[in-house]
């Protein structure tokens, strides 16, 4: 299942409109797959995976807050069948992104 962190949300603010990937749809690493509007911005978010999207969550579409509410939950944006598994070793593990949002956090103050 593909989201937004809770960190990501944050940075966003109040999410009012989700464009999601299209079932069935094959996806690249690295591509534009779907786009989230907030109150502060509008993002594109890009496809960490290649492969097949098997389902999308229609939920947002009457509740797009979701991604704010409950990210790491009923707030995921699309699934996606992989067709290349050694793909997930180009991303980074929790501890990882931990670290990286702790930078972040160091070079904003």
């Amino acid at each position: 299942m593909i989201g937004i962190t809770d960190y990501g949300q944050h940075q966003l603010g109040d999410v009012v409109y989700v464009e999601l990937p299209e079932v069935n749809g094959e996806v690249e690493a690295g591509d534009k797959v779907a786009s989230v509007e907030s109150v502060k911005a509008a993002i594109d978010i890009f496809s960490p995976l290649t492969g097949k999207v098997l389902s999308v969550n229609e939920d947002l579409k009457e509740d797009p807050s979701l991604v704010n509410t409950d990210p790491y939950g009923e707030g995921w944006l699309y699934e996606v069948q992989m067709s290349d598994p050694s793909e997930l070793e180009d991303l980074m593990t929790s501890d990882d992104y931990r670290a990286y949002i702790t930078e972040l956090e160091k070079e904003e103050e």
